[in-house]
């Protein structure tokens, strides 16, 4: 990606699973960015990527929050591209907390918006989330409003400032809080496996095609789009069944001795995942890798040309969502698995919570 060649760039989010991996990338890639800052709130987070990036010249890390201008302001001044990936993503925590998701996740937005106009940045992609999406849930919500905030920062620049764009995630598969890592540990510690529902579909992607979206977006972008990447569906039982054969033995289990439980639908959960909307496929360009889906409001936007190489159809007949695409095999699901490390043996990391004793068990 020549586009990033050069450039000084600042990663929102450094500690998070997306934030991670594109420093892995950009410093491992070839891709030679001039500088590289890491901002985060986590603190130890932090730290140890201090410690791991401590040969690789002109990369730096700070704690700050995006709820603060002043660090956005201060940080952003001399930065070229602006990776936006710090948020709080978790569905459950966001309804019990929803002023702090309004704070993190659409006023954290709009002061990255500001500060990098401020402070004339060439591009700013902002990670979004399938939630955004007919949003059902607090989380989904804020990232709407989040990709409405950067589509609409292209109309209130200053002159020929940034090129503000969006990307949009299905499930990231071995992220922190993904449904793996849960099905792991359960399988570690003898099952149950817990389903909130047997026919539940999702889109499955890895952190490197995560990361990759993030990077070609920076590259693709002429502003107000929003980037989805094509996908796998699979259903989520499925995914329990693959696991617990494949990681049973691993620890020591027996798979026919795990049982699969059923505990519902979490609250604001989807049966099935969308990535676009009814909508959205009347305004959407269909690309080798990706979808754009272009801003709504195109009068505003008439000064911008979304002629993108490759286009393969300017108009697309059905929304993208899980419960119309063919869904993954078991074998195909192993296969990918497999491919992708997420079957990989990891007894050596794998932190088993401590069993709490309560009175009366035995």
């Amino acid at each position: 990606m020549k586009f990033l060649t050069n450039k000084r760039i600042l990663i929102t989010g450094a500690c998070g699973t997306v934030g991670a991996e594109l420093l892995e990338r950009l410093t491992s890639g070839g891709m030679e960015p001039r500088e590289i800052v890491g901002l985060d709130h986590n603190e130890s987070g932090l730290f140890y990527l201090e410690q791991k990036y401590v040969d690789v010249p002109n990369t730096s890390f700070f704690v700050g929050d995006v709820r603060d201008p002043g660090t956005l302001h201060r940080l952003m001044r001399n930065i070229d591209v602006v990776f936006h990936a710090a948020a709080l993503k978790h569905v459950s925590l966001c309804e019990r907390s929803p002023f702090n998701a309004v704070q993190s996740n659409i006023q954290g937005v709009q002061n990255v918006a500001e500060a990098a106009s401020a402070n004339d940045v060439e591009c700013v992609i902002f990670t979004s989330s399938d939630k955004a999406v007919n949003p059902t849930n607090v989380m989904g919500t804020s990232k709407l409003m989040g990709e409405r905030l950067i589509t609409a920062a292209n109309n209130t620049k200053r002159g020929s400032g940034p090129i503000f764009a969006s990307t949009r995630f299905g499930n990231v598969l071995g992220s922190s809080g993904s449904v793996v890592p849960v099905f792991r540990r359960q399988i570690a510690a003898g099952g149950p496996v817990t389903l909130t529902d047997p026919g539940m579909t999702r889109f499955i992607m890895t952190i490197r095609e995560a990361a990759g979206l993030v990077l070609e977006s920076a590259e693709l972008a002429r502003g107000g789009e929003v980037f989805i990447t094509k996908m796998p569906v699979i259903r989520i039982e499925d995914l329990a069944r693959v696991m617990i054969r494949e990681l049973g033995p691993v620890y020591g289990h027996d798979p026919e001795a795990i049982r699969i439980e059923t505990i519902g639908a979490k609250p604001g959960e989807k049966l099935y995942e969308e990535l676009m909307s009814d909508e959205e496929t009347r305004r959407a360009v269909e690309l080798d890798r990706y979808f754009s889906v272009l801003p709504a409001f195109r009068g505003i936007y008439q000064e911008i040309d979304y002629n993108y190489d490759g286009v393969i159809r300017e108009t697309l007949d059905h929304a993208y969502n899980s419960q119309a695409e063919e869904v993954m095999t078991p074998d195909e699901l192993t296969r990918y698995l497999r491919e992708n490390g997420l079957l990989d043996d990891d007894r050596g990391e794998l932190q088993l919570p401590p069993k709490r004793f309560w009175p009366g068990d035995k």
